[in-house]
Formats: C-alpha cells, sequence, structure tokens
C-alpha cells in the first residue's frame, strides 16, 4: 500500500481532483482540510487530497504523476505523508 497527499490551495480543484482519481480505480480518494504548521487562521488552511493506491501496485508511476499533478495546480505533493518510508 502507498499513501500520497496533494495539497492545493482552491477547493474545487481538490475536489475535480478526487474525483477524476476516484474514476481511476485507486483504493482510496478523499479531499480533506489541511492545516499547515504556522496557519492560525482557519481561512489560510488548504485543501489535500488524499490518495491511497491498492496493495502491491509499483507506487513510482503514481508519484510521478501525482507530482506533476499537483504542480499544475500550484500545489506540492507529499509522497509519504505519514512518515512511514513507502
Amino acid at each position: 500500500m502507498s499513501e500520497h497527499l496533494l495539497v492545493l490551495p482552491e477547493r474545487e480543484v481538490a475536489e475535480e481532483l478526487a474525483d477524476e482519481l476516484a474514476l481511476e480505480g485507486f483504493a482510496e480518494v478523499r479531499v480533506v482540510r489541511e492545516a499547515l504548521a504556522g496557519e492560525d487562521d482557519a481561512e489560510d488552511h488548504d485543501w489535500a487530497v488524499y490518495v491511497r493506491d491498492v496493495d502491491g501496485a509499483d507506487p513510482a508511476p503514481t508519484r510521478s504523476r501525482l507530482q506533476a499533478l499537483a504542480e499544475v495546480h500550484q500545489g506540492w505533493y507529499d509522497p509519504d505523508p505519514f512518515g512511514r518510508g513507502a
């Protein structure tokens, strides 16, 4: 299993990407509000798309693709959001 997080500034973009990724058959895709260190105001929180890949899938192609998606939408990508070392 591999887990990924795309952090994006706009809720609408996060929801659209989550819908697209869910249709592709990932084990889990969901949108969450991401409070980052140093952000006190709830309005400043970004939106994140959490993606969990199916067991046994090679995470390398998924990482490359999600990294590119995050960059295109002025966000950033975390290939190991929980520090578990995929």
